[in-house]
């Protein structure tokens, strides 16, 4: 009776001892690590976790020029985060200048941190030589129509913007074909009709017409003011270019402007030995019929003085 007790306690410990395996090998069976299934952070060799490596940051640099007749600007293209790009703004002739870039910096060249998206417009505009004078009033560099201080440029009669191919009474645009039929700008009634306006309008004034802006001719005061605040010195070669004309020296900076002998057209006939120059005035012994120029010169004389409106002569504008 006790030997089939004790046989029957020992097959019962065998059979919990087997169930106990059963469940430990169930247990090697169970589904792999989430983590794992779903392609996250893996193991190396040493059994550190390896961070998925992140996409570089990248910027893009967009540059532009107000006009490119005027002006050009580097390249711009996708950078990384932070790195440093120096960008320029380049004039194409010595008639024009960069002024600022559109975010109002004034740097040329200037180096840029790329930390988000650029873009910049560089703005250009016409050359000016800023003599120190009193007024703080700038001369351009070149004459209207011309891209280089020594080019003439165009040819207007007093108050047309346009050129043309004939300068004289018959063709002048303020008269009825004659030095007594003034329809505009008169202020005697023996050269046509009164309307006593003496200064140009800005649709009449030929520097503010082709350039815009600003721009527009000088008045007699701002002349004068020209003349009297520089040193004056005739040249027969301007820079190796074979063209005449007058070297103003500023008697307050040392910076200096050229004046072209440019001559002027009169009934479709031109001298080009001496300075001609319109300003925006209307005045002299006969209002109406003669015109102040801006500054007339040669080798031996540099003075006011005044001419025919009619004639095709150069226009300096000026800026504030």
């Amino acid at each position: 009776m006790m030997k089939n007790r004790f046989l029957f306690v020992a097959m019962l410990f065998a059979a919990l001892s087997l169930g106990f395996v059963s469940c430990d090998d169930n247990k090697g069976n169970e589904p792999d690590d989430p983590a794992t299934e779903q392609g996250g952070s893996t193991e190396n060799n040493g059994g550190e976790e390896t961070p998925t490596p992140e996409e570089p940051v990248t910027f893009t640099l967009t540059l532009l020029s107000s006009n490119e007749a005027m002006g050009t600007v580097t390249e711009g293209g996708t950078y990384d985060k932070d790195a440093e790009v120096i960008i320029e703004a380049t004039a194409t002739k010595e008639a024009y200048m960069f002024v600022k870039w559109s975010d109002g910096n004034t740097e040329n060249p200037r180096t840029l941190t790329m930390t988000e998206n650029i873009k910049l417009t560089a703005e250009f505009d016409y050359a000016y030589v800023d003599l120190g004078l009193p007024s703080g009033l700038k001369w351009a560099a070149c004459n209207v129509g011309a891209t280089t201080p020594e080019g003439y440029g165009g040819y207007f009669a007093w108050g047309e913007t346009e050129t043309k191919g004939d300068y004289t009474w018959d063709t002048y645009k303020w008269c009825n074909g004659s030095s007594s039929t003034m329809t505009k700008y008169c202020v005697n009634s023996k050269f046509g009709t009164v309307d006593n306006k003496t200064t140009l309008e800005p649709e009449d004034d030929a520097a503010h017409v082709n350039w815009g802006g600003a721009w527009r001719m000088p008045t007699d005061a701002e002349c004068q003011e020209l003349i009297d605040n520089c040193t004056w010195t005739w040249t027969s070669d301007y820079n190796g270019t074979g063209v005449a004309g007058r070297i103003g020296t500023s008697n307050i900076n040392g910076k200096s402007i050229f004046l072209p002998a440019a001559g002027q057209w009169n009934n479709s006939w031109t001298l080009n030995t001496e300075i001609y120059y319109w300003n925006s005035s209307l005045s002299g012994t006969y209002q109406g019929k003669y015109h102040y120029n801006t500054i007339y010169g040669k080798e031996s004389e540099f003075c006011m003085g005044s001419y025919l409106r009619y004639a095709g002569q150069t226009i300096r504008g000026v800026c504030e």
